[in-house]
């Protein structure tokens, strides 16, 4: 560290120009047409209130996207955007316009403000804006996905109140839209840099449950299963209950922060409950999305009690796992596994659901049961046209920030597990 706050000032005087403000770059206004190939784009900078306004162009942008994103749904962006203390939040609408319609082609939101885990005090655009947000992707419009994000780059460019750097954290790279997004900066002569990157769960499958089982776990792991379900049969009643109405999500919501509180987030103080700033928060996403059937929670419970939960969340035709809890005094009972075996078989068998993403932090968890995987990677995007000497420069002193970092965790946890032992 000592090493990284030495050079800490000179760096971040070199690259000021590259990612801060433009001194004297015009600023593009809301709704002027940004040329991106043939297609005509025009991009505007939407704060909360205007988000309020579209929830209709969203659900129609969604039913167009390769890769819906929950994560930038307008409600939710809204409510995170609203409490922002020492940040703002900016969201970009790219809407495409003929003589017959004006619809909305791309949606990419951030917030603005110093870099999180830094080695350098730099300003820049971070996505996801909301709290307890795990895929950063934009949600573009499938036939013009090239022209949308290539006028939001340049829409960044040329607003001078905007810092030049983006980083998305995560954003998922091998869809389509990171795709598109490549060729974009390609045709740009430049390149998005790739921080950290690790494989995450998906289920994205054609298989019925049993099927799917048969072919993920093995027998004894099956059998196992079934063992624990049915010892925790002979403890009480057990039912699989799945909350989707408003009100019902909202009371199963409240069951789900007591059962999250109650367990190690809540004594390591990273429980939703934990924050009121976070509880806030995810009340008033999920009552929102739920409100337009775009939340449910899942449950197994033992006599009417919840003995684990699964908050599901959706945008379009896929699903994200977003949040789960279980009792930990039944632990040995696998309770967490054995409603992932009751979920993942309704969401199989529902054909509206084109894959579910596990909003894993990588494929270590019990959501590796999913054979599926997906890559999601920390990149930076130099907003700017063309090569950057000092935005490489930039990448490399971040990246071995965050590898001394990581260094220097494993040996706080190596160390702290000798000294429990002794």
């Amino acid at each position: 560290m000592s090493t990284l706050s030495a050079i800490e000032p000179s760096v971040s005087r070199l690259l000021l120009a590259d990612v801060e403000l433009v001194p004297g770059a015009p600023r593009v206004a809301e709704g002027e047409g940004v040329a991106s190939g043939q297609t005509m784009i025009s991009v505007e900078s939407a704060g909360c209130d205007r988000l309020g306004q579209i929830e209709a162009e969203w659900r129609d942008l969604i039913a167009r996207a390769h890769e819906p994103n929950v994560f930038m749904d307008p409600a939710l962006v809204r409510i995170a955007g609203l409490g922002l203390s020492d940040e703002r939040c900016v969201t970009l609408l790219a809407w495409q316009s003929n003589t017959h319609e004006k619809r909305l082609v791309g949606l990419w939101a951030f917030s603005v403000g110093r870099l999180r885990r830094s080695a350098v005090p730099v300003r820049v655009l971070q996505a996801p804006v909301a709290p307890h947000a795990y895929l950063a992707t934009p949600v573009v419009d499938r036939a013009v996905a090239d022209s949308a994000l290539n006028a939001m780059l340049d829409f960044i460019v040329l607003d001078r109140t905007l810092p030049k750097l983006i980083v998305a954290d995560p954003i998922r790279t091998d869809g389509p839209t990171m795709q598109a997004l490549n060729r974009v900066l390609d045709a740009r002569s430049s390149s998005a840099f790739t921080m950290t990157q690790v494989q995450r769960p998906i289920l994205a499958s054609s298989l019925d449950g049993k099927q799917y089982f048969e072919k993920a776990q093995s027998s004894s792991s099956r059998k196992k299963l079934r063992q624990h379900r049915r010892r925790l049969e002979e403890t009480g009643k057990l039912d699989v209950t799945v909350a989707d109405a408003p009100d019902a999500v909202d009371a199963a919501f409240d069951e789900f922060l007591q059962l999250e509180a109650a367990g190690w987030k809540g004594q390591n103080a990273t429980a939703l409950l934990s924050d009121p700033a976070d509880a806030t928060f995810a009340r008033q996403m999920i009552a929102a999305l739920a409100k337009r059937g775009n939340a449910a929670i899942h449950s197994l419970r033992r006599d009417g009690r919840p003995v684990s939960m699964q908050i599901v969340l959706r945008a379009g035709s896929v699903a994200f796992t977003w949040k789960t809890a279980y009792d930990e005094a039944l632990r040995d009972f696998s309770p967490g596994m054995l409603l992932l075996e009751d979920y993942t078989k309704a969401f199989l068998s529902d054909r509206s659901i084109a894959w579910v993403d596990s909003c894993a932090i990588d494929d270590t968890s019990y959501m590796s049961a999913w054979m599926e995987r997906e890559t999601i990677a920390q990149v930076w995007i130099n907003a700017r046209p063309g090569r950057s000497v000092r935005f490489q420069a930039l990448c490399q002193v971040q990246k071995s920030f965050l590898r001394l970092r990581s260094v220097a965790k494993a040996g706080y946890l190596s160390w702290r597990a000798k000294w429990k032992t002794h």
